[in-house]
């Protein structure tokens, strides 16, 4: 895929939409349409039904549900003679801390990171000690206002979340709707600002929040636009997990959704991560022309097609995209 095409000129994000034969191609890939050009956009029953379970009754996880065990990637980088295990695990245990809305005994965060229970009681001690971590009388675990040293900082010097969000609010404001922009860290989007006068959002879409690319819609426009060689790599070793009956769980079925894609520019997905949950997203690329982030917006509690999305959003996200991209240097 050519990352330096032409990229389209900032448009105002008020402009009105039109249909485009490319979001019915976006439908297709989805479903939410037969035929083109004679039926309107139809939401499949399966789409509509609100209700998520999985295999045998049992409830859909919580979206917070990890891809792979943090103890797996630790033991795969150990054969580096510079890579610090202790560091690694100690920052594994702060992350599974920060991905639970509870508090978390030494034998939960040993399960949920797969490190070793003594292990994980030294990091714990070692958090403590430092500041990031305390623990209650019942010696479960959680995180300290410390721990927000290391986004601040983050936040604070990345010119893309820091020029996103006065676009994410005029964006918002425009649409009423919730907006965000995200960008790819390994085989996870990141969420790196949020519109200011969102309609209330799940707190699991919060700035800081990480989720798997293949089943968002940010996470889709980003994988679709990766070299073919990355896009491979990334394939061979993402683990599908099935937070609904909606998620794509295999390569077979996220590579088509990826093609549609690159067909027609944005991504919609409908209940991947969570029930009665639907988003847009644009990519946005810097000067050069380079994929950084995308940019979506989310309906929650209310299912809308994809046709409809796309006619509503698509092109207000490509006007507020462009307008990011413009300011990003590579």
């Amino acid at each position: 895929m050519n990352d330096r095409l032409p990229r389209p000129a900032p448009q105002s994000i008020q402009a009105p939409i039109q249909p485009d034969l490319r979001y019915q191609a976006l439908a297709r890939s989805t479903g939410l349409l037969r035929e083109v050009g004679t039926e309107k956009p139809t939401v499949p029953e399966a789409i509509a039904e609100p209700d998520v379970e999985r295999p045998g009754g049992a409830s859909a996880p919580a979206i917070n549900e990890p891809d792979a065990l943090p103890a797996d990637t630790i033991k795969r980088l150990a054969e580096d003679p510079d890579f610090v295990t202790a560091l690694a695990r100690g920052l594994a245990v702060m992350l599974a801390l920060s991905d639970k809305r509870r508090r978390m005994s030494i034998a939960q965060v040993s399960h949920r990171t797969g490190i070793p229970r003594a292990a994980a009681r030294r990091s714990l001690h070692t958090l403590t000690k430092l500041g990031f971590v305390a623990a209650d009388e019942a010696r479960r675990f959680y995180l300290r206002p410390r721990v927000l040293s290391f986004s601040h900082g983050y936040l604070s010097a990345s010119p893309l979340a820091v020029l996103a969000q006065p676009i994410l609010d005029r964006l918002s404001e425009s649409l009423r709707e919730a907006c965000s922009v995200a960008t790819l860290d390994g085989d996870e989007i990141v969420y790196l600002a949020r519109s200011s006068s969102s309609r209330i959002m799940s707190p699991a879409l919060n700035v800081g929040r990480r989720l798997p690319a293949y089943c968002t819609s940010i996470g889709h426009v980003l994988l679709a636009h990766l070299p073919p060689s990355e896009l491979d790599d990334y394939l061979a070793r993402v683990r599908f997990h099935p937070y609904t009956k909606y998620t794509p769980t295999s390569a077979a079925k996220l590579v088509p959704l990826l093609a549609a894609v690159r067909e027609s520019g944005i991504a919609f997905a409908s209940q991947q991560m969570e029930p009665r949950i639907c988003t847009l997203a644009v990519p946005v690329r810097d000067i050069s022309g380079h994929y950084v982030a995308g940019i979506n917006v989310l309906l929650q509690g209310r299912l809308v097609s994809a046709v409809e999305m796309a006619e509503r959003f698509a092109q207000p996200l490509q006007g507020a995209a462009a307008e990011l991209g413009s300011l990003l240097l590579p």
